[in-house]
């Protein structure tokens, strides 16, 4: 695939990295410290003021916070003239001594058709370099050779801003720069049947077993209709009441009329594999985000298939993306809402942790039905119609009518959106974190204690909140999150946020290439150490999914014994102001710049006080706890723990497919 013009999009939300494939015998590896994000201290001064060292070496903080300015931009559904504003300057660089960084613009191309034509560029780079493998070799590591070459410093893969975007899939439409590590002439190892399946962003995948798909309605517990993903290389259980996206679409959950697809990166070819034969050529709209280079490869992915049509989602903030994951499906018995975490990619289907939340069958309404008809008690449908009209978009009309329509009053759960604008007044709390703390200040209550209830945040990106805590996170965001009802204590309890070490990703299925989906990047990170304090290992031992990488994006706030929850959300929103939005203007109105989706649990709409923690959700049963994807309490880093960075290189230890992690 010829790169085309890079998209603008959050700084950190990339998946470009190459990594090699060799097996090598344990016996013959030992394990070294990682060592100072690629380079050791000697070479970069990066240490903050006061700040101790770590083994990763010091940092070196910029003064500048990147901090959202309150220029006139206009607020949502106004319109101006003038230019167009202006992109946010460069961030900080991570600057070896020897050569500064520059960021080299992506020749324009016209898109060349290719089987490895797949959603983003970000998704394409690895597949390409994998052709060209980095393996681990036991002598002098790669990264030290590295330092003896001489460089113009594009090795490293800067993106040209550093805003707050930071967000969200590690699906960035944006081709990495660089230099490719010479494949080595060594003989790969045999492989061996009981090793595990090679990385998805390898050449190949391991065929699903032929028991992986449903052949008749699975058993699934319909409590709360909260489902993750299946994984392949999994035992058996761990599948037991989890959906792949084939079985989500096959005839034995509806017989599909007429389907919509929202999205952040789609496969279609793929995509529309997983459609059964008998529906393939029912229409399919596609709601994207993608603009100029980006669209024409879509446009052309879908040119064999007729029954596509498309609508692009309007993002007039920069930085912003279509980021929402969510099906709508029309049935002949009515019509179903699906509200997911992952793309519309194999690899996000494959041996990641991923998580939805699916409706029942929502019934068509008696002809003549009043317009309040079929709303739920969480006036699921009211929000839902007033997300969808959000796009101002001719092509989603048709679907709102439709949903008029039908019954959906067996929802039970809230819909928190995220849409792109600035709003003031009572339109804050229409969107974004402010809504989450609108839905939690009406529908959770006070619990004896609170102070003492860990609010816990689980994602699969970061983005830039400031040189302290105190600029968003533990500001706005966690006054948020730690909104149960009326009660006037706002306390400040304990914060956990659960992100991947990189041990976490080099003991994974996948491998370091799982990294490509935890887009943290080193520009982000040096900026803002303090939020390494907060982070905790994943670990999913009771879902059977400890080395499956998690894409899900979950959010609750939990008993001090982690036996009970106040509430839960499952969303596309990731740890960025991007995502959940920021106040500005001291306060009187928020900016959001990106399209997101979640549900929101809360236990007063299953007349519940509070949900109780299921601690075995595998095989699935029919029980009132909530099926948690990951273990309870979380484990916090150990001194030696470091979270996930993507683009920066791991070549002193081997990952379970034998490779190493070089950013090209």
């Amino acid at each position: 695939m010829q790169p085309a013009a890079p998209k603008r999009e959050p700084a950190t939300d990339h998946r470009n990295l190459p990594s090699g494939q060799r097996k090598l015998p344990p016996t013959t590896f030992r394990p070294r410290p990682y060592c100072a994000w690629g380079f050791t201290p000697q070479e970069i001064d990066l240490n903050p003021q006061g700040m101790s060292d770590s083994k990763h070496g010091k940092w070196t903080v910029s003064s500048s916070d990147d901090e959202d300015d309150d220029e006139a931009i206009p607020l949502s559904g106004t319109t101006t003239s003038g230019p167009p504003r202006p992109a946010s300057p460069p961030g900080p660089k991570l600057e070896p001594v020897t050569a500064s960084v520059e960021v080299k613009p992506e020749p324009s191309v016209p898109p060349a058709a290719s089987s490895l034509a797949v959603g983003s560029e970000a998704r394409q780079s690895p597949l390409t370099n994998q052709l060209n493998p980095v393996k681990f070799e036991t002598s002098p590591s790669l990264a030290g050779k590295r330092k003896k070459e001489p460089s113009d410093g594009s090795d490293w893969a800067l993106s040209d801003s550093d805003d707050d975007g930071g967000d969200d899939d590690g699906d960035v439409k944006r081709k990495s720069l660089g230099k490719k590590a010479p494949p080595s002439p060594k003989k790969r190892k045999q492989k061996v049947e009981t090793e595990r399946p090679p990385s998805p962003y390898g050449r190949v995948y391991i065929d699903e077993p032929e028991d992986f798909f449903e052949s008749s309605v699975p058993c699934l517990d319909d409590t709360y209709r909260f489902y993750l993903n299946k994984v392949t290389g999994l035992d058996k259980k761990y599948n037991s009441g989890a959906l792949h996206i084939r079985d989500i679409l096959s005839p034995l959950f509806g017989t599909l009329k007429e389907s919509v697809q929202f999205n952040y990166c789609f496969d279609i070819a793929w995509m529309v594999k997983q459609y059964p034969s008998q529906f393939r050529d029912r229409p399919l709209l596609i709601v994207h985000g993608d603009k100029r280079e980006a669209k024409a490869r879509l446009l052309q992915q879908a040119a064999p298939y007729p029954h596509i049509s498309f609508c692009q989602a309007k993002l007039d903030i920069a930085f912003g993306t279509h980021h929402t994951k969510m099906m709508l499906l029309w049935y002949e018995e009515g019509f179903r809402v699906i509200i997911m975490t992952s793309n519309l990619i194999r690899a996000d289907w494959y041996q990641k942790t991923q998580g939805m939340w699916m409706s029942s069958v929502f019934p068509r309404l008696p002809e003549g039905s009043g317009e309040g008809a079929g709303e739920s008690p969480t006036c699921f449908k009211r929000d839902l119609l007033e997300y969808l009209a959000s796009y101002r978009a001719p092509e989603l009309e048709e679907w709102i009518l439709r949903i008029k329509e039908h019954d959906l009053s067996e929802a039970r759960v809230y819909l928190v959106g995220s849409t792109p604008g600035r709003y003031v007044g009572s339109d804050m709390e229409r969107w974004g974190h402010l809504r989450l703390r609108k839905l939690l200040l009406a529908h959770t209550d006070p619990v004896p204690g609170e102070e003492r209830w860990p609010v816990i945040g689980q994602f699969s990106s970061i983005g830039s909140m400031g040189l302290d805590k105190t600029k968003w996170l533990t500001g706005e965001f966690q006054r948020t999150m730690t909104t149960l009802g009326k009660s006037s204590l706002r306390p400040d309890p304990p914060l956990h946020l659960v992100y991947p070490a990189v041990e976490d990703v080099r003991t994974s299925l996948e491998g370091y290439p799982a990294g490509g989906s935890l887009p943290y990047s080193v520009q982000t990170a040096q900026k803002q150490l303090w939020l390494h304090a907060f982070f905790h290992r994943w670990k999913a031992t009771a879902t059977g999914r400890s080395h499956a990488m998690p894409h899900i994006k979950t959010y609750m706030r939990a008993s001090p014994d982690f036996t009970q929850l106040a509430w839960f959300l499952v969303t596309s929103a990731n740890l960025s102001k991007a995502a959940w939005g920021a106040l500005e203007k001291k306060n009187t109105q928020v900016m959001v710049r990106s399209y997101e989706l979640g549900v929101l649990y809360v236990p007063s709409a299953f007349n519940m006080k509070t949900f109780p923690v299921q601690r075995n959700p595998f095989p699935v049963s029919s029980s009132a706890g909530f099926p948690v994807p990951f273990d309870l309490p979380p484990t916090c880093y150990s001194p030696e723990d470091q979270p996930w960075i993507w683009n920066i290189p791991y070549s002193q230890a081997p990952d379970t497919n034998g490779n190493i992690w070089i950013p090209s």
